[in-house]
């Protein structure tokens, strides 16, 4: 089967960029807004606990956009992009937002992103967040797969666990301890040539 058939899904944060929460938390002196998913499984959880710290503090879109543009991709991750987009079709499937993603797309070369939207008031205040869909990496990869597509998946965190188990082959890549043991069968890497390579083995 040739490469065309094959969609690798990548997450986004803590693969390709940094977490950008973390940047933020650390941007705004608020150490709180370090949690991520590795951190805690439920999403939507982690997502209104967060929106609630920054209605404390009064911060809005704007603010974490000023952040988020200092941000710049992983060491390697967009010539690892380009050579992987090379050989086979790849969509970043993130949790992340529009808004926040977009400046982070224009330094990987613009590769294709599927993830959420945030709802905004005029204020700039963050009211709420859209998801695209339910277990939006999972239902993404098993809709890929109902056209005729044969999936590879690599991320970090929980909420990258579904996909990667769905796909014909995933790897765990720059998670934690914690969640490599608890998924000690998956092969995990911590660096862009042995991902690139477990992936074109797949690719023959």
């Amino acid at each position: 089967m040739s490469g065309s058939m094959y969609v690798t899904c990548l997450d986004l944060e803590g693969v390709l960029v940094p977490e950008i929460w973390i940047a933020f938390a650390e941007a705004s002196g608020i150490p709180e807004l370090k949690r991520t998913t590795r951190d805690e499984p439920d999403y939507d959880k982690l997502m209104r606990w967060r929106l609630g710290i920054l209605k404390e503090h009064g911060l809005g879109l704007n603010e974490i956009q000023e952040t988020i543009s200092r941000i710049d991709p992983i060491p390697g991750a967009r010539e690892f992009l380009d050579e992987l987009r090379g050989i086979c079709q790849v969509i970043i499937i993130s949790d992340t937002f529009t808004q926040f993603a977009a400046p982070l797309m224009r330094k990987l070369g613009y590769p294709t992103l599927f993830c959420n939207t945030l709802e905004v008031s005029d204020s700039g205040e963050i009211t709420g967040f859209k998801m695209r869909c339910p277990q939006s990496k999972l239902t993404t990869v098993r809709a890929l797969q109902s056209i005729g597509f044969t999936t590879i998946a690599s991320g970090d965190s929980h909420n990258d666990i579904a996909m990667i188990r769905a796909s014909k082959a995933g790897f765990l890549f720059k998670s934690t301890e914690q969640i490599k043991a608890d998924n000690a069968d998956l092969p995990a890497f911590e660096t862009y040539d042995e991902l690139l390579s477990a992936i074109k083995k797949e690719l023959v």
